[in-house]
């Protein structure tokens, strides 16, 4: 079975809730009559246990509905921002987070 879960890379732009951060997601695309680049973000609320902080650049993955608003889980910090960085091991959060298998996440 293939896994079919959307995966999105975005900012934190907000990580003042409990175990919730704020991330926005750009993308760009060419406007279809005039061809110029068009940028638009919309902002996903997503649970996190890695403990991100603003401005660090994450990868989520689209899950079931934690909570009214919350539908994503982030799986892995790609770049730590600010003083403290993290080991370079505790990047990734375990698969039992994301509700993903280990098969799922292999092939």
């Amino acid at each position: 079975m293939s896994n079919r879960r959307r995966r999105l890379t975005g900012k934190v732009t907000s990580a003042k809730m409990s175990k919730t951060v704020v991330v926005t997601v750009q993308r760009s695309y060419r406007h279809p009559l005039y061809g110029k680049v068009v940028y638009s973000h919309r902002r996903y609320k997503a649970h996190d246990e890695l403990g991100c902080q603003e401005g660090d650049q994450v990868t989520m993955v689209e899950t079931r509905p934690i909570s009214k608003e919350k539908r994503w889980v982030v799986v892995e910090n790609l770049t730590r921002s600010g003083k403290d960085k993290a080991p370079a091991g505790a990047t990734t959060a375990p698969a039992s987070v994301a509700g993903v298998t280990e098969a799922e996440t292999t092939g």
